[in-house]
């Protein structure tokens, strides 16, 4: 098996360490002795064919090492330290990579999945022969997978439709991609795959006669026009036939390009001059003329693409591209090992950006089902390519919208984004866009920020994760000030003064407990509702008592004053008193927004206080169905100093100034607007919603 891996190495002429290479055969061979695998081989022929498919792609020396001992760590004694003491650091990297997470208990196999493929990408992002290793692993092992019982086939073959193949397709490498592809529809739907297999063949036989008149008509017109041409019949993948009968709802006699004709040129110039050849030779179908060389595609790809009408009145595919455009097209990031002797990080940074896009969106979520999702969405999705007005052009995933383009630009561009226009015209905001089209965003430094509808509209992961982020980053501050509170209720509630509790010494190892860097982290997950005040609080009394500082009891003169300070932080000297007790927490329904003068109850809410509502209110009506003990009395105490927020609604005939007389009246009367909101309808009619500052109920209705 050595010899072979040599030969093979000979035979790609690869610039490679062969006595490095040979040490991990040996240690490969040792680790794997007395292991088989399901076929009955010897464990060891696997680690071989990876690496052969490795050398295949051209790939390095330690690239080589890694895809030898890729098991070793998984399966055998052997360690990292073990590999990188006895090899080098990059290797024993390389090995890690590969390896999947083992020895931790999930709580679902989904789960297991996304942590091994969080890990693989992040590996992969430091260095993408990580992925190379891994898709060769999983050729081999779907090549052999007629040895495993059925439903393990099928599981394996989901799997790799859904994350391996398209990450070769991702990085280009076409020659995996066809092969994973064909291997998945095999086991996943074997009667469709057979089927086709057998129609494949037929009218292969019935073209070639076909396809060899256009090979010689070609190769003599570019002969005569000086062009050297290697020139040749590509056969279409039965996977990628059985996508178009599927999405596109064909039969297989409706698929005319099961044959393609391939040529390749010295030149960029060459391929040009080549196309204008075809099309003097056959007629071209409209729209069916692809330009990737001046245009790639995000994994590389280059090729002019065209469809003729063949001699017999058929359509035929026709591929153009230089050998360097064929390599890249084959081998995708793996053939710069090969021809470009190794790829720098820098060089990889606007190809693996995708891949950047899921990493951060990895770090957002926990849900195991949402970034698997969001993984095959990102990998799996066609593109569309769009300009900017200057020009630049942007790649999307199929379906984006006009939201999913403003965060491509910039997260503010998309936070501030108010309308756009598509080739000169507005659009929706859930409008597609296709190829061509130029894409201008309308933004608003008025604008409130984006809707949570856009978490539906927009499609790539990217703006989702830049969406959520805002609503967090939102949320967050409301939660922050209601953890606060929360914590300084509970410590009051167990008599323990404020200023001790947040004492540097104490408060750090409390967060140092919860696992926050910052207190306001702290306050954020309490507001939420997502830890107990009472807990933290615990944790608070326990590092005091340590400290052998029995917590002082806080006097009724400090309640008072504390008491004080909160209504003074609350903005609210409220005037109401819950049966009797006029130092409680209390809050106004904003439901309602009760006002003195009104018939007024409370309720009991979890955390948050006394909830005052009217007693006419619709909502009181309905907690106090559902919660009877929880409804208290409460009344005004005349204290009350503070002015209060009242809604009312105004329907009128319109006419112009209509708005305007309204709000003086308003003013006039020494009352202060907060809100309006004003609409008309057809009949010709107004409605005013405003929102007042009003001391009480005859302000009110004054």
């Amino acid at each position: 098996m050595l010899d072979v891996i040599i030969d093979k190495i000979k035979k790609q002429k690869l610039d490679v360490d062969l006595e490095l290479i040979k040490k991990a055969y040996e240690l490969a061979e040792k680790a794997h002795k007395d292991q088989y695998r399901e076929s009955g081989e010897p464990y060891l022929m696997h680690p071989v064919e990876v690496a052969l498919i490795t050398i295949e792609l051209g790939l390095d020396t330690d690239t080589i090492c890694a895809a030898l001992l890729h098991d070793v760590v998984e399966d055998t004694d052997y360690t990292y330290e073990d590999i990188k003491n006895m090899f080098n650091p990059q290797i024993a990297f390389l090995v890690e990579g590969v390896t999947k997470l083992g020895k931790i208990e999930y709580k679902s196999k989904e789960e297991q999945q996304a942590e091994n493929i969080r890990k693989m990408l992040v590996a992969m992002a430091n260095d993408v022969r990580v992925i190379l290793i891994k898709l060769a692993d999983r050729l081999h092992n779907m090549r052999t997978l007629k040895y495993l019982p059925p439903h393990k086939q099928k599981e394996k073959a989901q799997e790799t439709l859904d994350i391996f193949a398209p990450l070769a397709h991702r990085l280009g490498i076409s020659k995996i991609k066809w092969e994973l592809e064909d291997l998945c529809l095999r086991y996943l739907k074997p009667e469709e795959y057979y089927d086709l297999v057998n129609k494949v063949q037929k009218k292969r036989v019935e073209r070639e006669k076909e396809l060899n008149e256009i090979i010689e008509i070609l190769k003599n017109k570019l002969a005569q026009a000086g062009i050297t041409a290697d020139i040749e019949g590509r056969p279409k993948h039965f996977y990628s036939i059985y996508r178009k009968m599927v999405f596109k709802n064909k039969t297989f006699d409706q698929i005319f390009d099961l044959l393609a004709v391939r040529v390749i040129v010295d030149t960029v110039r060459d391929c040009y001059a080549a196309l204008g050849i075809v099309h003097t030779l056959w007629k071209p179908i409209p729209g069916r003329f692809k330009d990737y060389i001046a245009m790639p595609k995000p994994n590389m790809y280059q090729s002019l693409h065209t469809t003729v009408i063949g001699p017999g009145g058929q359509p035929f595919e026709i591929q153009i591209r230089t050998w360097e455009m064929h390599r890249t097209a084959e081998y995708g990031i793996a053939a710069h090992w090969k021809y470009k002797e190794g790829i720098q990080s820098d060089d990889l940074g606007d190809r693996l950006k995708w891949l950047r896009e899921i990493i951060e969106f990895q770090k957002q979520t926990s849900d195991a089902r949402e970034f698997m999702e969001t993984v095959k969405i990102d990998l799996f999705s066609d593109e569309v390519f769009v300009f900017t007005p200057k020009g630049t052009v942007i790649d999307l995933p199929v379906d984006s919208t006009p939201i999913d383009f403003a965060y491509r630009i910039h997260t503010d561009i998309g936070n501030k984004c108010v309308g756009a226009k598509v080739n000169g015209k507005m659009v929706p905001l859930d409008y597609k866009l296709k190829t061509g089209d130029i894409v201008e965003i309308i933004t608003s430094s008025t604008s409130k920020g984006p809707s949570r509808d856009w978490l539906n509209i927009a499609k790539s992961s990217q703006a989702k994760n830049k969406i959520k982020q805002y609503f967090k980053r939102i949320y967050k501050e409301e939660n922050i000030e209601k953890g606060k509170e929360l914590i300084e209720k509970e410590l009051r509630r167990q008599k323990i003064p404020y200023d001790d509790a947040m004492k540097n010494d104490v408060i750090e190892i409390v967060l140092k407990r919860f696992n926050y860097a910052q207190i306001d982290d702290l306050y954020a997950t309490i507001g939420s509702g997502a830890l107990s005040p009472s807990l933290v609080v615990g944790k608070i009394k326990e590092e005091l008592f340590k400290e052998k500082e029995e917590p002082k009891v806080i006097t009724e003169i400090d309640q008072k004053r504390e008491s004080r300070r909160e209504r003074k932080r609350e903005g609210i000297k409220h005037g109401v008193e819950v049966k009797g007790e006029k130092d409680l927490l209390v809050r106004f329904a904003k439901c309602c927004n009760p006002v003195p003068g009104d018939d007024i109850i409370g309720f009991i809410t979890k955390g948050r206080g006394v909830s005052v509502h009217r007693k006419d209110c619709t909502n009181f009506k309905h907690l106090s169905e559902v919660e009877p003990n929880r409804v208290i009395e409460v009344n005004w105490t005349g204290e009350h100093t503070s002015s209060f927020i009242a809604d009312i609604q105004i329907q009128a005939v319109d006419r112009t100034g209509l708005l305007a007389d309204i709000t003086n009246t308003i003013v006039n009367s020494k009352v202060s607007v907060k809100a309006i909101n004003a609409r008309t309808n057809r009949k010709n009619t107004a409605t005013i919603q405003l929102s007042l500052e009003v001391l009480n109920t005859e302000q009110l209705e004054k």
